[in-house]
């Protein structure tokens, strides 16, 4: 089967040996900077889930310790224990200083 000759025609420039082996050294850094980054991106993401998850214990530990709070509050608003209320104001979140 005959190729017509206008299909055939390659460029001269990709036949040169120095031409061909800096666009293989590109391809080469391009394939290698591409395995880097995905390896980046995977392990950016593992950490990403494990501080979720460490964010998501911390978080319900917060909201545990809030409650025992709130309880005791309501609990001591009936009792009125004087070291219980000095314990309870100790740990009232401060008003912020403006300057």
């Amino acid at each position: 089967m005959d190729i017509p000759e206008g299909l055939a025609r390659f460029s001269l420039i990709m036949k040169a040996d120095t031409t061909t082996t800096v666009l293989n050294l590109v391809l080469a850094v391009l394939v290698i900077s591409g395995v880097v980054f995905a390896l980046l991106a995977m392990n950016r993401t593992r950490e990403f889930r494990q501080l979720n998850a460490n964010a998501a214990i911390a978080n319900n530990a917060l909201m545990r310790a809030q409650g025992l709070a709130n309880d005791t509050a309501a609990f001591n608003a009936t009792a009125k224990i004087p070291e219980l209320t000095r314990i309870l104001q100790s740990i009232q979140p401060k008003p912020a200083t403006t300057k």
